[in-house]
C-alpha cells in the first residue's frame, strides 16, 4: 500500500504477514519474489521467509508458518499462470518452494540469467552488481547471512528482505531491452522455461552436475 504522510508526502511501506499473504491482496500481472532460508542447502535448511513487490515501492514479506508451511494464498499466486514471477537466480528460490510449498512456481522471469545473456561485457551478475548498474540503487547485504528463523524479524530484516525485491521490475524492463538488442530474448526464455526441471534435477541429487557435458 501507498501511504501519504501528515504533509501529503508520497511514502512507501513494507507489510509483515504472518503465515500467508492476506486473502484480498492483489499484486497484479508481474511480481517479484524472493526469499530467506536458515542456508543453502535444500534438506537441511528450511525456507523461513518470502518476500514479494508488485513494483510499485512497496514489499510484502511472509514469515511463513514452519513446519507445516500452511499458506494457500502464497500458494495459489505462485502457481497461478496470469501471474510473472520475477527472481534474481530463481533455480534457487522455486527449488526451494518445490521442496517447502510443495508447488512449482510458474510463469517465471530470472533476472540472473538475464543478465548473464545480455551483459557479457562483465562477469558480475549478482544483485548487487546488477542493481548498481542497471537500477543505480546501492544494495546492503549485511543482513544476508542473519537468522531468518527467528519469531521475530528485525527492522533491518525487513529492509533487506524489501531490498531484494523493490527493483527487480526496473532490472527486468533494462535487462529486456538488452537482450532484444543483442537477439537473445527467445533464448532467456528458453532458459527461464527450463529452471523448473532445473531446480527439480537440483533437489535429485544432480546440483554439482553438468548432465549436458560430455563427460
Amino acid at each position: 500500500m501507498v501511504h501519504n504522510d501528515s504533509q501529503g508526502r508520497l511514502t512507501l511501506a513494507t507489510h509483515l504477514h504472518l503465515g500467508d499473504l492476506p486473502d484480498d491482496l492483489d499484486l497484479g500481472p508481474v511480481v517479484a519474489v524472493d526469499s530467506e532460508t536458515m542456508g543453502l542447502r535444500y534438506r537441511r535448511d528450511p525456507l523461513c521467509v518470502v518476500q514479494l513487490s508488485s513494483g510499485d515501492g512497496n514489499a510484502h514479506i511472509v514469515r511463513l508458518n514452519r513446519p507445516n508451511y500452511d499458506c494457500p494464498n502464497l500458494k495459489r499466486l505462485l502457481v497461478d499462470p496470469a501471474v510473472l514471477k520475477l527472481f534474481h537466480f530463481a533455480r534457487f528460490d522455486i527449488a526451494m518452494f518445490q521442496l517447502y510449498l510443495d508447488v512449482d512456481t510458474w510463469p517465471i522471469y530470472c533476472t540472473k540469467i538475464a543478465s548473464k545473456l545480455a551483459r557479457t561485457y562483465t562477469d558480475r551478475h549478482g544483485l548487487k552488481d546488477v542493481a548498481r548498474e542497471l537500477a543505480g540503487v546501492e544494495l546492503s547485504k549485511a543482513q544476508q547471512s542473519s537468522d531468518w528463523g527467528n519469531q521475530t524479524l528485525s527492522k533491518d530484516q525487513l529492509a533487506y528482505a524489501a531490498s531484494d525485491v523493490l527493483h527487480l521490475h526496473r532490472i527486468r524492463d533494462q535487462l529486456d531491452l538488452m537482450l532484444a538488442r543483442e537477439g537473445r530474448a527467445g533464448l532467456a526464455q528458453a532458459c527461464f522455461d527450463f529452471l523448473p526441471t532445473r531446480a527439480r534435477l537440483d533437489l535429485g541429487g544432480w546440483e554439482e552436475m553438468d548432465i549436458f557435458a560430455h563427460a
